[in-house]
């Protein structure tokens, strides 16, 4: 199968598709069961469940999820604790075989996996096969790195009279993991292999929406050879996510999410003692388009980045500043674009925009609308909620493209939907003014026909991620080993980007040893 990637512009490889189709007729016959709690290899249910439903079709269930109770939640903790001084002592080369034969079984099920993501989450067959092409992505760089630094002992100087020093990277111990829904695979992959590669235990609690991606990596790690007490899944709410990261006997966390429980987390998890807090929270991710720009170009990775996933990335471009005389062709082309697009069943070949989650998401998608309308603005292209035949069972809305006066909520809110505003300004420095403008500083774009404009915008721009000129998507499309995936501001917390060289530094402390032979 060929490598599908979030720049994969299309796909027309003919045994691609059929390899998806036929592992999308295998997700569908297995979709639907009740699935336990994972705990010290004990397949645990619950009195109290949670059905998960396509937002393709609301008559679909995905799964009926078990609901960890705070004493489940404290037996995940209790399991993984107890395990994690072996995990520690199985030497590093050995959890390295482990993970990469995670990623071969991941890139063998790939098909079949994608199948799952599609019918859960809603994705088009590019979005789901490269959500699980990023996962293996992910495991095997982080497996590389590892393999490159020759485990995590450094050999240091020394005085001269007889001694030996060593800096160490140790697991922190137990390390809990809070994944959202929009990538059941890569967004658990990532901070699970990094967590389990260092030598902590890990306890995964995912998104009741996405969680059948979560429990079926996590018997792809089973079934890779990892001991059932390095792993521990609890499904479940709130409440469960909230008891797991503030738990005594947990030593880390990371949180994929909103701005508002990050920063929550950020405040209250550490409040006790010391302890590593990563948070990879949202964005509002603007795009500058200069005058100079290839507009075509502009309006393309426009689109594509903030219409891919139906706008529910965090990385999604949500706001357009053009230089003003570029205006009027720019939105034009991206209108015209916007207009072409396939809405409908992501399941369909010819699909581009498929659902958006749930309910909540389509109410966000309406007040957005009404704001723009109320606030004087243009609907440009789309604007409505997609009822038409089979599709009235689902969550579907229009890609939709405005301009609004830039007091209008809209600007500044995260919707994650398929909702892109635009407006003039009349500089590239204004451009970039405004695109600072925000609590947030994940990913940011800029159209530009001069390599000067280019480097005055990565040199003012407040964001992890930045491109420029790109097609395959403006603000979006980072991959393991090629753009480090964090932000800056009230996008992050660590500083370093997963997928890239730093990120499993989050996971261990350094011991400085010396030892003394007189």
């Amino acid at each position: 199968m060929g490598k599908i990637t979030y720049a994969t512009m299309s796909a027309d490889d003919p045994a691609l598709h059929q390899a998806y189709e036929e592992g999308l007729a295998a997700a569908s016959d297995q979709i639907g069961q009740t699935h336990p709690l994972l705990i010290d290899g004990e397949k645990r249910y619950t009195a109290e469940t949670y059905t998960e439903r396509s937002p393709i079709d609301s008559e679909l269930v995905v799964g009926v999820y078990s609901q960890a109770s705070d004493d489940d939640v404290d037996d995940a903790v209790a399991a993984a604790r107890a395990f994690q001084p072996q995990w520690e002592a199985t030497p590093w080369q050995e959890r390295v075989a482990i993970i990469r034969r995670a990623a071969d079984i991941l890139d063998e099920e790939t098909p079949v996996l994608a199948g799952f993501l599609s019918l859960e989450i809603g994705k088009n067959r590019l979005e789901a096969l490269g959500d699980v092409s990023e996962a293996v992505a992910f495991a095997n760089y982080y497996c590389d790195r590892l393999d490159e630094a020759g485990g995590m002992e450094t050999a240091m100087g020394q005085y001269g009279v007889g001694d030996t020093n060593h800096s160490v990277l140790r697991p922190w111990g137990v390390w809990a993991i809070i994944s959202p829904f929009n990538f059941p695979m890569a967004l658990v992959a990532s901070p699970t292999s990094a967590a389990l590669l260092t030598g902590n235990t890990v306890v995964l609690k995912p998104s009741n929406t996405g969680a059948l991606g979560s429990l079926l990596l996590a018997d792809i790690y089973y079934r890779a050879g990892l001991p059932t007490g390095a792993l521990q899944v609890v499904t479940g709410g709130d409440e469960a996510g909230d008891r797991l990261a503030h738990h005594d006997h947990v030593d880390g966390v990371t949180f994929t999410g909103s701005y508002d429980v990050g920063m929550y987390l950020y405040r209250t998890v550490a409040a006790g003692r010391p302890k590593p807090v990563v948070c990879e929270m949202g964005g509002k991710n603007p795009a500058v388009v200069t005058a100079s720009a290839d507009l075509e170009l502009a309006a393309e990775g426009v689109m594509r980045a903030a219409f891919g996933l139906s706008g529910q990335k965090c990385s999604a471009n949500s706001r357009v500043y053009v230089e003003r005389p570029a205006y009027q062709e720019f939105v034009n082309l991206l209108a015209g674009k916007t207009g072409e697009l396939q809405v409908g069943d992501p399941r369909r070949r010819d699909t581009f925009v498929g659902p958006v989650i749930d309910r909540d998401a389509v109410d966000r998608f309406r007040s957005a609308v009404d704001a723009v309308k109320e606030a004087g603005g243009e609907i440009l292209s789309g604007g409505e909620v997609v009822t038409d035949g089979d599709l009235e069972r689902g969550n579907f809305v229009q890609p939709t493209v405005v301009t609004a006066p830039e007091e209008t909520w809209i600007w500044e809110k995260e919707l994650f939907v398929p909702f892109v505003a635009v407006t003039p300004v009349d500089s590239l420095d204004e451009g970039i003014d405004k695109a600072n403008d925000t609590v947030f500083g994940l990913t940011a774009g800029v159209f530009a026909g001069s390599d000067e404009e280019v480097n005055r915008f990565f040199q003012r721009i407040q964001a992890g991620v930045v491109y420029a000129n790109r097609r395959a998507g403006s603000t979006t499309g980072a991959w393991p080993d090629i753009q480090p995936f964090g932000g800056w501001k009230g996008s992050g917390t660590s500083g370093a980007g997963s997928g890239g060289p730093w990120y499993m530094r989050s996971y261990v402390r350094e011991q400085a040893r010396t030892v003394i032979q007189e």
